[in-house]
């Protein structure tokens, strides 16, 4: 048979089950919202479960993620979990139209794994299970509300079966066909998937095969509930389809409410407000006016200060801390004389320093746009050190973000006489909070992931040995300097040029080192040197530009920085991992 009514109606309503899920998923997200803008942000079912991934995301994962994504990875990783969430969601809400059991025991499933992720999270408390705690409960009352709404299973057993007889347009009249239980059917069916019978059943008082003419052949329709109507009581299929309806309008509403309500309250708790407001001390230590010839003005080539908005974001926290500058704290302990603690009050009133310094994530690849120049005020970090006492042996240090990320900075480059900054301003405001404000940690010459902890309130003065931090677990090197790199910014290889002079213009970068030569070849011919910009120090990037007397054809351009120390950018390819990148960069150009 084609497909028995039972069976049509058993689909729809899975369809309409697979809804109900999809709502219900729809008021857990809200309601978990709604929780977690009262009891913290990082408490909320999707965030704590993409943290969790985030944890456990291999290298090789997170590369292809910065670098396809960028700075939107975060949202990529939350739009995919949503996605996974609403199709697991109308999976169980399909199955609690058979039982109902079957879906609740998908949301305890879910349930457990948001309370895995919340609890797993660094500083945990109860707090932070409530938002999943409560988000499950809120699923499962509309889970049962809906699927109570959608009506029972079809009835299985014999069906009362109506006789309509299709015989074409000439038919004897009279009475309704009788109703009851069916005759033995054979294989054929119609159009609809109900069985056809050769001949007329036998009325009361009338012998079979009369009241009607033309060619025998008729066809056994069931009764109404039987070919799949929704039928939940004496109200019939229509109110049943209003209730389900009624219902589901009531909860999209309930979900957007609570959804909102939460994002509401979770922007009470932003520090956007107090850092406008605060006020910077003037640097004890400033630096100098940049030179002449800093910035060769060159369209499409890097400025040498980058803005904050254009400054490259890199971390693991998928909602950014809120840290008020009145309730950070700073502790330095472990391997110390003195352990202290710093609020951000002493912080200001300590003697700080300016200095423009590259940053470098070491995911960047080669070419990459993962890194940035910036103006940077803050404290010493190698005096508060000093102040702390460090003892012998002590060779780390595992630096904690407020989000429980950490980082492991070599002591002795610490202390070797660089401007490593406990940083409080960028480019001569207040650290944006996605670049770790109130306060983070600033060391030029090593990439990011072992330098430069955004939101730091811990410093713990141990060893390499005896601890690893977030990307050493994950088999990152320990120590991690940066290597010495460039990149081609003009030409971008993007459309056609025409023969004759051309520009080409990049950055170089070997901070605490300084960039010495920079060369460039066309084609793999003779290396040619560039002419290189002005800079304030050796923790910098650094321009260049070679003019280059372009002929018709396609091209290949490639370029090679050599720092202060007399080392050559290597033309062996490396993938990030475990330490940086490394290779020529290129750029494929067309000239007509």
């Amino acid at each position: 048979m084609k497909g028995s009514p039972a069976r049509r109606r058993d689909r729809r309503r899975k369809d309409l089950g697979s809804i109900a899920g999809v709502l219900a998923a729809a008021i857990a997200l809200g309601v978990g919202q709604l929780v977690a803008g009262i009891t913290g942000a990082n408490g909320s079912p999707v965030v704590a479960v993409g943290q969790l991934q985030i944890d456990f995301t291999p290298p090789w994962l997170k590369n292809f993620a910065i670098a396809n994504f960028g700075s939107d990875d975060k949202v990529v990783l939350v739009g995919g979990i949503v996605v996974v969430l609403i199709l697991f969601a109308a999976v169980i809400g399909a199955a609690a139209t058979r039982r109902l059991s079957y879906g609740m025991a998908g949301l305890a499933l879910f349930a457990a794994v948001g309370l895995i992720a919340a609890a797993t999270r660094p500083g945990a408390s109860v707090a932070d299970v409530l938002p999943t705690l409560f988000a499950t409960a809120a699923a499962a009352v509309a889970l049962r509300a809906l699927i109570n709404r959608i009506g029972p299973p079809a009835v299985t057993g014999p069906p009362a079966w109506k006789y309509e007889w299709d015989t074409g347009p000439s038919v004897t009249a009279g009475p309704e066909p009788a109703t009851g239980p069916g005759p033995a059917l054979d294989d054929q069916t119609d159009d609809d998937g109900f069985p056809v019978v050769p001949d007329l059943p036998p009325r009361p008082g009338r012998p079979a095969g009369q009241g009607r003419t033309g060619p025998p052949g008729g066809v056994i329709r069931p009764a109404a509930a039987e070919r799949g109507d929704l039928v939940t009581g004496p109200g019939g299929a229509e109110p049943a389809r209003r209730g389900f309806l009624a219902a589901s309008v009531a909860t999209a509403a309930i979900a957007g409410v609570a959804g909102l309500a939460g994002r509401v309250l979770s922007e009470r708790a932003s520090v956007s407000t107090a850092r406008q407001d605060l006020h910077l001390p003037k640097p004890t230590s400033t630096v100098p006016a940049l030179p002449p010839g800093v910035n060769l003005d060159i369209p499409g080539l890097s400025p040498f200060i980058t803005s904050n908005n254009s400054f490259y974001r890199v971390d693991t926290a998928i909602v950014l801390p809120q840290v008020a500058p009145s309730s950070w704290q700073l502790r330095i302990h472990g391997m110390v004389n003195r352990e202290i603690t710093l609020t951000f009050d002493e912080l200001l009133k300590r003697p700080l320093l300016e200095d423009y310094i590259t940053l470098c994530c070491v995911s960047n690849p080669v070419a990459g746009p993962y890194i940035g120049n910036a103006l940077w005020l803050g404290t010493s970090l190698a005096g508060l050190l000093r102040e702390a006492g460090i003892q012998a042996g002590a060779d780390q240090l595992l630096c904690t973000s407020v989000d429980g990320f950490t980082s492991g900075t070599p002591v002795a480059t610490v202390m070797d006489g660089r401007d490593a900054l406990l940083a409080v301003a960028m480019n001569g405001q207040p650290l944006p909070v996605a670049h770790g404000f109130p306060a983070r940690m600033v060391v030029p010459g090593l990439y990011g992931y072992v330098s430069a902890t955004k939101w730091v309130t811990d410093i713990q003065v141990t060893t390499f040995a005896g601890n690893f931090a977030y990307w050493a677990q994950r088999g990152w090197s320990q120590q991690a300097p940066i290597k010495t790199e460039s990149r081609i910014d003009v030409p971008t290889g993007l459309g056609t040029l025409k023969a004759g002079r051309t520009t080409v213009a990049g950055v170089a970068w070997a901070q605490h080192k300084g960039i010495d030569a920079v060369h460039v070849r066309v084609d793999q011919g003779p290396w040619n040197e560039a002419t290189l910009a002005a800079v304030p120090g050796i923790d910098t990037w650094r321009q260049w530009v070679w003019e280059w007397e372009a002929t018709s054809g396609t091209h290949l351009i490639e370029c090679r920085a050599t720092d202060k120390t007399g080392y050559t950018q290597t033309a062996i390819d490396a993938p990030p991992e475990p330490n940086g990148a490394s290779g020529y960069p290129m750029v494929q150009v067309g000239i007509s």
